[in-house]
């Protein structure tokens, strides 16, 4: 869950207080990692998972109960996930439960700042009190011993996300499906075309749409580890716009919308123009996993976000540049 403190600031302006379920110890066969959350609202109303399952109800029951029973100590469990728990994963995961109110805003409004600006990670501590105190220990490079696990006082946090970059080119219809597939998914979406009227009225939260012909100064501008997805009105500019694209040599991902064919096309094009075949052997032409072979936008666009997702997990690991933002 990427908006754990504006969520929990929410639920404390509506419901007077707030309750976060969270996995702070994974070991072995598991539904969900170190850092998945849950916030609890006082009317039995949540946001996030932990995995399901048995684990996520009796967890769940007892977040409640300390919500219920309001601002104390944090509660810690160990959950077995064998047959006493009627689950068959075989690892074990240590939970954490808190509740915050009022007097606890001020940090809740700082975390959530930190968390609106990109991924961060927390130094927490459980203090004297057994409630657990936070400080920002980094906003763009987690310390060396990020993964230390809880040890009953001390442990590292991670929270909000740094999206993958998308520049996509082309506002048609399956750009259309494009931009709310992703909607949902750690993406950030930079929309362009040159065409007048092509942009629909309203567009997803995590989308900037821009109608322009600078397609060369738009690439130039381009975060070095954005995604480059062509899918225009015109082949000769699709063609125009993926050259540029491959020639920085920066992107982990160009993709082409088209078939077999257009991709021949596009090589004895790109021969023409000179590109190195080490480019020319970047290019992603058609789009999309190749398991999925249905052309209807929805499921081109289904099957490029689990392309894009692919590529964003295979680059997580290197220090991402600043992410393109809606204004």
């Amino acid at each position: 869950m990427a908006k754990v403190w504006a969520r929990i600031r929410q639920t404390i302006e509506q419901h007077g207080k707030a309750g976060l379920l969270s996995v702070v110890g994974a070991a072995g066969s598991v539904p969900r990692e170190a850092g998945a959350r849950i916030v609890l609202q006082p009317d039995g109303g949540f946001y996030g998972t932990i995995g399901g399952g048995r684990l996520e109800y009796e967890a769940i029951a007892t977040a409640r109960a300390a919500l219920a029973a309001g601002r104390g100590a944090a509660v810690l469990r160990d959950w077995p996930l064998g047959p006493n728990l009627g689950q068959c994963c075989g690892g074990a995961v240590k939970t954490l439960a808190e509740t915050f109110d009022a007097r606890d805003m001020p940090l809740v409004r700082q975390l959530e700042d930190a968390e609106k600006a990109g991924a961060f990670v927390a130094d927490s501590r459980v203090d004297n009190d057994g409630r657990v105190a936070r400080r920002i220990a980094s906003a763009d490079k987690p310390p060396d011993d990020v993964q230390q696990p809880f040890d009953g006082r001390g442990f590292w946090e991670h929270f909000g996300e740094s999206p993958m970059p998308v520049l996509l080119f082309g506002a048609g219809h399956v750009g259309r499906a494009v931009v709310l597939t992703l909607a949902p998914l750690p993406f950030t979406v930079r929309w362009i075309d040159g065409r007048p009227d092509q942009f629909p009225q309203y567009v997803p939260h995590n989308v900037v749409t821009l109608r322009t012909d600078a397609v060369a100064h738009e690439l130039a501008e381009a975060p070095r580890d954005a995604a480059i997805v062509v899918m225009t009105h015109s082949h000769p500019l699709d063609f125009d716009i993926t050259l540029a694209a491959l020639r920085r040599r920066s992107f982990d991902f160009v993709g082409l919308i088209g078939s077999e064919t257009k991709r021949a096309r596009f090589r004895s094009f790109a021969r023409q123009m000179r590109l190195p075949e080490s480019d020319l052997e970047r290019l992603v032409c058609p789009i999309g996993i190749t398991e999925i072979k249905g052309k209807e936008p929805a499921v081109i666009a289904a099957a490029l976000a689990a392309q894009l997702l692919i590529v964003s997990e295979q680059v997580s690991t290197r220090q991402p540049s600043p992410a393109m933002q809606p204004a």
